[in-house]
């Protein structure tokens, strides 16, 4: 993903940016990336206003929005598979440490402490479902403009994408099946999780949500190489991922908002847990990167996958579990809203993790940065 430059970073207006500093003015797309996460509120309080106005109006909003969702779904996924080049895509596979680190990361340590976390909520198994599933899938879109912002490796984390949501697809299953995350574990914890999570909604994920957006991404990418007309279409689409993203906020939330009335006590019960995750969720990716002896940007990137996931991509799964509405629908747009209100925090204090490592400074070494080798130099192996 070509990020350039950003008066965000330099603290100028586009235009005296580009005075001052003698390179091109900033584009669309970065100004859409660098306010990202006001646009995403902003439209969540649109969607709310929109869903309001339709309760008075005596409007069905939802029945007209609801078939929508996987859709916008799909042309969110393809615009950001868009973002990797085929050739970046390949290289992924042989990232060295951080490919390996990022999938232990993200489908090892965080499922363990999905598990810890998990036993502080009521024994009821489709609430322990849907904090499951939501939490055990990583972040595919807007995590890798987060982690720009916050001096992370995003070019990598975006090469790993794909990889990223396939071995979400192919986990979830298991993870859910096993019955150890929907209760208190035995056969019949084991036996309601199999009702709970079926098969053929995965694939059906699989097939329209991932094999169909990357094969339409990755065909209109090598067409454009040898089609002027097709490469600025190419252009514009890439983008598209923030006002994409923004639109299936809009259509999730504007749908699903009459439908929550029920489900209030429920966000509130899981809104401390949420938060809990997201203060040791970057702080166990950060640890699990510099274990692998991983450079600063490379485990902020790490420590940035970790703690953002990939709720509104998994909406579709959890509308395919019985009785799954209003509870999963508030418990997935719960993550979001305190994800988003995450976001900034991330940016600005993982972006300053490991600085030491980058200038070269020494600082005395606790017990826990011993642990995480936060001040040891490493090198990002290719």
């Amino acid at each position: 993903m070509p990020f350039i430059f950003s008066a965000h970073d330099h603290g100028l207006c586009p235009f005296w940016a580009a005075v001052f500093t003698n390179v091109k003015p900033v584009t669309m797309r970065d100004l859409l990336e660098t306010h990202q996460i006001k646009i995403y509120f902003a439209t969540i309080a649109a969607a709310v206003i929109a869903s309001a106005l339709s309760v008075i109006s005596a409007v069905n909003i939802s029945a007209a929005l609801l078939p929508a969702i996987n859709p916008a779904l799909a042309f969110m996924l393809f615009v950001t598979f868009l973002q990797v080049p085929a050739a970046q895509w390949r290289a992924s596979l042989a990232q060295g440490r951080f490919l390996p680190a990022l999938l232990v990361a993200n489908f090892v340590v965080i499922p363990l402490l999905v598990f810890g976390l998990i036993r502080f909520l009521p024994p009821d198994p489709l609430l322990r479902a849907g904090v499951a599933l939501v939490l055990l899938a990583p972040c595919i879109d807007y995590v890798v403009t987060f982690a720009h912002l916050g001096r992370a490796h995003a070019k990598a984390l975006l090469a790993a994408t794909p990889i990223l949501l396939l071995g979400q697809m192919l986990l979830l299953p298991l993870y859910l099946n096993s019955g150890i995350f929907n209760g208190a574990g035995g056969h019949s914890a084991q036996d309601h999780a199999g009702n709970l999570v079926q098969a053929t909604p995965f694939l059906h994920a699989f097939i329209w949500l991932i094999a169909v957006p990357f094969a339409a991404a990755t065909t209109l990418k090598h067409q454009s190489r040898h089609a002027p007309r097709l490469l600025r279409y190419t252009a514009m689409l890439e983008a598209m991922p923030v006002p994409a993203t923004a639109l299936v906020l809009f259509i999730v939330v504007a749908a699903l908002t009459p439908q929550l009335g029920h489900a209030g006590p429920y966000a509130l019960t899981i809104t401390p847990l949420y938060c809990a995750y997201a203060a040791l969720a970057p702080v166990t990716g950060w640890i699990c990167a510099r274990l692998f002896r991983l450079d600063a940007p490379a485990s902020r990137a790490i420590a940035f996958s970790a703690g953002t996931r990939n709720s509104l991509v998994v909406l579709p799964l959890a509308f395919a579990m019985p009785g799954a509405v209003p509870l999963l629908p508030a418990i997935i747009v719960t993550q979001t809203i305190v994800e988003l209100l995450c976001a900034p925090l991330y940016i600005r204090l993982i972006g300053r993790w490991g600085e030491g490592d980058e200038t070269g400074e020494k600082k005395p070494r606790s017990v826990l940065a011993r642990l995480s080798g936060f001040n040891k130099p490493s090198a990002f192996t290719r």
